[in-house]
């Protein structure tokens, strides 16, 4: 095929754009680099790029001043003097450096954050994190000691009765010591014979117990410092994944993941107040909704009533708040373990309380483009985020000031990705408004207005912009044209210059098609779209193959080069061999909105099976092939809607190819399963409604199941279980083929070349009967 260019970065100076290339087919990818000026793509060292695009720098408020980490410490750049200051020189590392608005520095090193003067060169700890637990509560403190209990009964009698009896103990107690001179283990340390260092402060010891700690976040005036703490998991089961083909020659286990329905982590945020040496948890019972339950559970009504009666506020996680600029206002998202609830909320640091700016519900599942990412300040009043609230992700911005929400953008259609420019004046969008299946970039004030069209390729165009936001670095691609760079000027109109060539000879020799990108009308009147491969010379018998792509949510029907390159190239082969191919973005595919997206919810084997169907129907009616002579094959969620296919719609598919497929989804992992079908020990109808094991005894059609033995995404224990069935249901229309040294995407050419002569002679053998 040749290789594409990958890996786009711009120098500092927006002048030269580094690439990783190939076009020699040499055994590794080369540097390339190539000017704006030129337009000429050379070779060039391998760290060049990383030269040319300088110093990575946190600024100051006026840019004056930059911080960057080399080494493991923190230095200080001054642009105006062109001074480069070394600000630490420690054996552990600093990082997560950043300016307060009076210009101090912020670090962390370890579990704690640093306050530098850059007026005083005083160093400040503003947070004292301490492993363990704390002394008295059980654990020793240091290692070897012996183990602290926390206080009994008596104990507590003891000291009561001490108190009482003693004024030196009362004394004590007010002072907080046992006296001058001495330094305890609660008094801090010691400065000299019989005298402390009266300015001398402690800070409040934070014990971390056995919690991770996360998401460290400094106010802008270093203030108030918030952060998570998430509690282990200990009671899930992690599964195994046997690796037989070793170079020792015994077999090998690969720890692998969880599945569907086991513990999820939950954290705990708190802010510590510098001001108060004082801590508190930013509270959950305020958010709107904390207690509402998703609708499904009225399937369940002992579940129902358990829970209504319960009443509990459901488990979320915040992320970290999002100060603006000046420091006054912060905001900060929670998501309900169950994705039903999005929520963004203004955050008062000073008592941890949250009010409700927006929330996003979905009975399905929260997702969609952008949607609780990206979300930004535009200035001390306004920020921005993405929503789906009118069925499509479109940008919004609010004013804190009035409560304002204005939506941006608008249409059938999604705003893909959203980038504030630096001067905070302009959105740069990437979107398919055009067509579903064709992507631009476009310019659009922060206020609203017009949205200006800057690129005109039709395609795919994947944008790298220059750090002075005037020129582009595209990566195009067109149905028959893989990926190739492209240099542009940002603005409207101007001409896109292509770089690079990379297809080999060979790969040219052919006359690749440019399928038919069709849309039609499925049974419930949604228009889904499809590319149809006719055939050049049809069998006599007609026959037609649907190839389905995996993911779920991910778009195949588009006008840019398919990142299923081999499918796309063996549809073509089926095409030249008498076979019409379709290819269909089924419901819960990509790049068409909210209710496309969730149209699985809860019945996997649903839509998106019955869009298959109603496709034949299509290629039945317009291109004349015959319905009895139908196929089907997909890898992944393919191969799932292709299990489906066989077992639910017998009389359709008279074979099909199953490669690397989920048979039951309660043995797939949490993060994906549980948005569609929820848990299974909460919602057990969406899983059998939705898993072909149970299903198996409706196979009629001629089936051939492929999969890598070392799958750590979908285990070689989901086709094993299928396979099992299919003995004891005495089917004997099938056959397996393992590939005992693959993952989930296969690497060896001969285990592609393998798989797919196996797919190609079941639709030889018997739709070509």
């Amino acid at each position: 095929m040749g290789v594409a260019p990958t890996n786009y970065r711009w120098s500092d100076d927006s002048k030269t754009i580094f690439f990783s290339w190939n076009p020699e087919n040499k055994e590794k990818d080369q540097a390339y680099k190539v000017s704006v000026l030129t337009n000429k793509p050379e070779t060039t060292e391998d760290n060049a790029a990383e030269k040319a695009a300088g110093t990575v720098y946190t600024y100051n408020k006026d840019k004056s001043l930059g911080l960057f980490e080399k080494g493991g410490d923190v230095y200080l750049y001054n642009f105006e003097q062109k001074k480069e200051t070394r600000l630490t020189n420690t054996v552990d590392r600093e990082n997560g450096t950043k300016f307060l608005y009076n210009n101090d520095v912020i670090f962390q090193r370890g579990d704690n954050l640093f306050q530098l003067s850059l007026s005083t060169s005083e160093t400040k700890q503003l947070t004292n994190f301490v492993k363990g637990k704390r002394p008295g509560l059980g654990g020793p403190t240091v290692p070897g000691a012996p183990e602290r209990v926390a206080p009994t009964v008596q104990d507590t009698w003891l000291k009561t009765d001490q108190t009482e009896l003693f004024d030196i103990i009362k004394k004590r107690n007010k002072t907080g010591g046992r006296g001058q001179g001495f330094a305890g283990a609660a008094g801090g340390r010691r400065f000299g014979f019989g005298s402390a260092d009266a300015n001398f402060k402690t800070i409040k010891a934070i014990y971390l117990d056995d919690k991770f700690l996360s998401g460290l976040t400094v106010s802008p005036d270093g203030r108030f410092v918030t952060y998570r703490l998430t509690s282990p998991v200990t009671t899930n089961h992690n599964t195994i994944v046997p690796n037989y083909v070793t170079a020792s020659g015994y077999t090998e286990d690969i720890a692998g993941r969880t599945k569907v329905g086991e513990t999820l982590t939950v954290s705990e945020s708190f802010i510590y107040d510098g001001t108060k040496d004082s801590v508190y948890t930013v509270h959950t019972s305020q958010i709107p909704g904390i207690k509402d339950l998703p609708d499904y559970v009225k399937d369940y009504p002992k579940q129902l009533e358990e829970r209504t009666k319960k009443n509990e506020d459901r488990k979320i996680n915040f992320g970290s708040p999002i100060w603006n600029e000046n420091g006054t206002t912060a905001i900060i998202t929670a998501d309900a373990n169950d994705n039903k609830d999005l929520w963004i909320l203004k955050l008062d640091a000073n008592t941890g309380n949250v009010s409700i700016l927006d929330r996003q519900r979905d009975e399905a599942w929260i997702g969609g483009p952008g949607v609780g990412r990206n979300i930004e300040w535009i200035d001390n009043n306004r920020f921005y985020f993405q929503s789906e609230a009118t069925g499509y992700s479109h940008l919004y911005t609010y004013n804190i000031t009035n409560g304002e929400k204005k939506q941006l953008t608008s249409g059938k259609w999604e705003v893909q990705r959203a980038i504030l420019s630096k001067d905070k004046t302009t959105f740069y969008i990437s979107g398919n408004k055009e067509h579903p299946g064709i992507t631009h970039f476009y310019k659009l004030s922060v206020n609203g207005g017009d949205l200006v069209q800057i690129t005109a390729m039709k395609g795919g165009n994947e944008i790298t912009m220059s750090p002075d936001e005037k020129w582009l670095a595209i990566n195009y691609s067109y149905m028959d044209k893989p990926w190739e760079l492209y240099i542009q000027a940002n603005k409207p109109g101007a001409k896109a210059v292509q770089i690079t060539k990379s297809t080999s000879a060979e790969f040219d020799s052919y006359k690749w098609r440019q399928p038919d990108l069709v849309s039609f009308k499925n049974r419930y009147g949604d228009d889904v779209y499809a590319r149809v491969y006719p055939a050049a010379n049809p069998h006599p018998n007609k026959p037609a193959v649907v190839f389905v792509h995996g993911a779920g949510y991910l778009q195949n029907v588009h006008y840019w080069w398919s990142q299923y390159f081999r499918e796309y190239m063996f549809n073509n082969m089926l095409a030249d061999n008498g076979y019409t191919v379709i290819d269909i973005d089924y419901t819960a595919s990509s790049g068409y909105g909210r209710n496309h997206r969730t149209g699985i919810y809860r019945n996997m084997g649903g839509k998106d099976l019955t869009d298959q169907v109603d496709g034949v129907k299509m290629l039945v009616e317009k291109y004349g092939v015959n319905p009895k002579h139908i196929g089907l094959y997909g890898g992944s969620y393919g191969g799932f809607i292709t299990l489906m296919g066989l077992f639910k719609e017998p009389e359709v598919f008279a074979a099909g190819a199953a490669l690397r497929s989920v048979t039951d989804w309660a043995h797939y992992n949490h993060g994906y399963t549980a948005n569609i079908l929820n848990e299974p020990y909460n919602d057990p109808i969406a899983y059998k409604r939705s898993s072909p094991i149970y299903y198996a005894d409706k196979l009629k059609g001629n089936l051939v199941m492929l999969h890598g033995m070392v799958d750590v995404n979908v285990h070689f224990q989901d086709i094993v279980r299928l396979t099992q069935r299919f003995i004891e249901l005495g089917k004997d229309n099938w056959e397996l083929a393992v590939y005992p040294v693959e993952d989930h995407g296969f690497v060896e050419p001969s285990s592609w070349t393998d798989e797919y002569k196996r797919i190609f002679k079941i639709f030889e053998t018997t739709l070509k009967k």
